[in-house]
């Protein structure tokens, strides 16, 4: 399989490409700039890899929760390339690929709570089992570090991870007393992104680029209160 994977929810900026069991991949750490750093990242492992658009079997990409614009960015341009290419695409939870990157790193792990920085004094959320692939357990959420409720650690070993754990060390300190292994570096990455939408691929259930859309979680933000 042939795919390339694009992220752009957090501050992170990467772009990752599959041939096969190989990975080529570019990564930068940005607090803005994204739009202007991503297609020449793509150009590079496209040139890299000595690969066509038009020779891959799918685009996937890191569909949210996280910042409005990097959302907005990696969905668009994904949608670009692919009708382009006339290819398929797969949108991927940036929560699930930091959830994929903690276990990645703790291999052993039976539950992976993921943790994102929302800003706004909020973080999205969500938890995953793992039984040979992650499985999500509830939807993904988004509200104050407080809020975050993992479940009762009778599975364990367990995880946290993610940057929203740096924003709060007060809640890295609960799941720490709950027994978590605390990985609070971590941000989505386009390798994950890539590594979550090769089993979607390999179904042949990309799907048409029209559906390339972002998920944002907080979508109400700008609703006025009731009075």
């Amino acid at each position: 399989m042939k795919i390339l994977a694009l992220d752009t929810a957090t501050e992170a900026c990467s772009v990752a490409l599959g041939i096969g069991d190989s990975v080529l991949e570019r990564y930068v750490e940005l607090e803005r700039g994204h739009a202007e750093q991503l297609l020449p990242m793509v150009d590079e492992l496209l040139a890299e890899g000595g690969m066509a658009l038009g020779a891959l079997d799918a685009i996937a990409f890191g569909r949210g929760p996280g910042g409005f614009t990097g959302v907005r960015l990696a969905a668009s341009v994904a949608q670009g390339l692919a009708f382009g290419a006339g290819i398929g695409v797969v949108p991927v939870s940036d929560l699930a690929a930091v959830a994929q990157r903690a276990l990645v790193m703790v291999p052993g792990a039976r539950r992976v709570l993921a943790v994102n920085d929302a800003r706004m004094r909020e973080v999205y959320w969500a938890e995953f089992g793992v039984n040979g692939v992650l499985t999500p357990r509830g939807v993904e959420r988004v509200g104050p570090a407080s809020a975050v409720q993992a479940s009762e650690p009778a599975e364990m070993p367990w995880v946290a991870a993610g940057r929203g754990l740096q924003a709060w060390p007060e809640l890295a300190e609960r799941c720490r007393a709950q027994g978590a292994e605390v990985l609070a570096e971590l941000l989505p990455r386009a390798r994950e992104v890539l590594t979550l939408a090769r089993p979607t691929v390999a179904l042949g259930q990309a799907l048409p680029p029209e559906q390339a859309l972002p998920v944002y979680v907080r979508d109400k933000v700008a609703e006025r209160a009731p009075s």
